[in-house]
């Protein structure tokens, strides 16, 4: 069996939490990061939501593609659905993108499920700034989230001015 990619554009550049031989910056088409994606267990609770990052319609992504290899498809996948799929928010989905150097290949890629209750759409900085600040779940500080992924953005030369603007708004403790 062939190794695998899997796409990562927010907490899996800096947390992927499975082995992988190789991380490539990569570019993906059709699909945006974004804060739309009301958290009720990770980064936030149904009481008091925060708001975590999925890949939405339109615009394109720059992230890292992960190769997995091939011997351990079941079990990365398995334990990439049961991190990303706790409230089934995300669809899975193989999403063509282009990895550094030209190449263009199909990665496991979890976009956000526009008709799902925790779907929260396209909010200005403002709204971001205000459901972020304050909220904590079982994964930490919503704070934290926004922070350690606009600093390792940063760290691989990918701007996210949009991010990088809920980011420093944010109140630092």
């Amino acid at each position: 069996m062939g190794d695998f990619w899997v796409f990562g554009y927010g907490s899996l550049i800096w947390r992927p939490g499975f082995v992988h031989i190789e991380a490539r910056r990569a570019h993906l088409h059709g699909f945006r990061r974004s804060l739309c994606i009301y958290s009720w267990v990770h980064r936030g609770t149904q009481a008091r939501p925060g708001l975590v990052l999925g890949l939405d319609r339109g615009g394109s992504c720059v992230g890292l593609a992960f190769r997995v290899p091939g011997a351990l498809k079941e079990e990365v996948t398995a334990y990439l659905r049961e991190r990303e799929l706790v409230t089934n928010v995300y669809l899975e989905r193989l999403l063509k993108v282009r990895i550094e150097g030209g190449d263009t290949v199909e990665a496991l890629s979890f976009v956000v499920d526009r008709t799902h209750g925790q779907y929260a759409g396209r909010l200005d900085i403002d709204r971001a700034v205000s459901v972020v600040s304050g909220a904590s779940g079982q994964s930490g500080r919503n704070e934290d989230y926004v922070f350690n992924t606009v600093h390792h953005l940063e760290a691989l030369g990918i701007h996210d001015h949009w991010l990088e603007s809920v980011s420093a708004r944010l109140p630092r403790s």
